[in-house]
């Protein structure tokens, strides 16, 4: 795998970015200037990134995820995992019939919902899973692979499903293990 040098990063444009960011050479980016990223970031091969991105600190996102935040805005916060093939809309076509859909249609046909879309600290997305326009996670929640999110999910909980649907509460175990991550990453990145 590829991944963008720094110098090459800041030729991007984007709004900021932290330490220890690799970005594949592989991946589509719309609006950079709208795009922030923080330390320890991953971003693997054959993503699309678009529009309106906050990107926390100790993040992966793994290959073939899609995120389109429009000027709504997607927010990951600090420890969230994406796993390969997730997507991510902040801004979607209405699918009832009351509207034509697609962006070759001129507005006044169209009926177009756009809510930002916020996945809390340590939050997990199973492979093949998609959030909706509105979609909330609270801290700790890990949803199971091929699942859809439309709505607010609680914190330290497991979903799966489509749509999704409590399966049992998470452990916080992790919670520690991130103290001490956190402790020694602050440790190795003294000069």
């Amino acid at each position: 795998m590829s991944f963008y040098s720094e110098k090459e990063l800041k030729e991007i444009g984007f709004k900021s970015f932290g330490k220890e960011v690799l970005i594949s050479r592989k991946i589509s980016i719309y609006g950079a200037e709208n795009m922030s990223i923080g330390d320890n970031v991953r971003i693997d091969d054959f993503c699309i990134l678009s529009g309106e991105i906050n990107i926390g600190s100790h993040i992966h996102i793994a290959a073939g995820n899609y995120i389109f935040a429009g000027s709504t805005g997607v927010e990951l916060k600090d420890f969230v995992g994406l796993s390969s093939r997730c997507s991510i809309y902040a801004t979607s076509d209405d699918y009832t019939g009351r509207a034509l859909i697609g962006p070759i249609i001129p507005e006044k046909y169209r009926r177009v919902q756009s809510r930002k879309v916020i996945l809390e600290k340590y939050t997990v997305l199973g492979s093949g899973t998609t959030l909706l326009p509105g979609s909330y996670l609270e801290e700790g929640v890990a949803v199971g692979a091929n699942s859809l999110v439309y709505k607010r999910l609680k914190e330290w909980s497991i979903y799966s499903g489509s749509p999704v649907t409590k399966v049992r509460d998470r452990k916080k175990e992790l919670l520690e293990k991130a103290k001490v991550f956190e402790l020694e990453y602050q440790e190795r990145k003294k000069p």
